[in-house]
């Protein structure tokens, strides 16, 4: 479901937004979006619309999800809706068996992948005097542990038209979460620090210590703090 979390968070609408916009309640949303729960493919289209996003692809990759999908079904909403002394109607259908962790580890990459294509797609000004293609943070895989290698950056912090730099990155609207790592990671890392919020080493690894420093930032700014650095967080880190 990261494709969904990472349309949410472009969205900037905290989950009780979220869900007065899709109809579906704050607890469902928390449920799909932290992986918990396979959302219903109306839910799909809905935030879809919320984000301005053509439901296609997204529907594409929800098809793959659904097949290789081994938690509770995607109409669990719907499980104890039954009125007391009311005859259950059928069984729900028996979820497919899983295939193995290679399948599902594929299914993860796509969905990642497809999520950052859409990303990039909508990106708006600020990186056009940037050489060669943006650089796209790299995610791990579901089930896979991360071992991103620590690298040690310099930050160079100068205030260009209005806005706070590091000479890593000059993205405003880069999707960062735990497990990613680069030169984003390490350019928020120094604006986390020169806004008095330390992460750590500046390693370029997105671990807790830079999790934690960006809540302390989002709480400060009145953003919701759910520790994913993104257009919003970057407004506040580059503001």
């Amino acid at each position: 479901m990261v494709s969904l979390r990472r349309l949410k968070d472009h969205s900037g609408l905290s989950m009780r937004q979220l869900a007065a916009k899709t109809g579906y309640s704050t607890s469902s949303w928390e449920r799909y979006l932290g992986g918990r729960s396979l959302p219903p493919k109306e839910a799909v289209e809905a935030v879809a619309a919320v984000a301005g996003e053509n439901p296609t692809r997204l529907l594409a990759l929800w098809e793959v999800a659904s097949a290789a999908w081994t938690g509770p079904p995607a109409d669990a909403d719907a499980a104890d809706t039954t009125p007391a002394g009311a005859t259950p109607g059928p069984p729900a259908r028996r979820r497919r068996p899983a295939r193995g962790p290679v399948f599902a580890w594929l299914v993860a990459f796509v969905l990642v992948a497809a999520s950052a294509a859409v990303l990039v797609a909508r990106a708006v000004g600020g990186d056009e005097g940037r050489a060669g293609p943006p650089a796209v943070s790299t995610a791990a895989p579901a089930g896979v542990a991360p071992s991103p290698v620590a690298t040690s950056y310099t930050c160079r912090i100068e205030r260009i038209g209005g806005q706070w730099f590091a000479g890593l990155s000059r993205t405003r609207d880069a999707i960062l979460a735990s497990g990613h790592a680069g030169p984003q990671v390490a350019e928020a890392q120094c604006l986390l620090r020169r806004a008095g919020f330390p992460p750590g080493d500046i390693d370029g690894i997105y671990g807790p210590r830079t999790e934690r420093a960006v809540q302390r930032l989002q709480q400060k700014a009145g953003l919701v703090d759910d520790g994913i650095v993104g257009p919003h967080t970057w407004g506040a880190l580059r503001g």
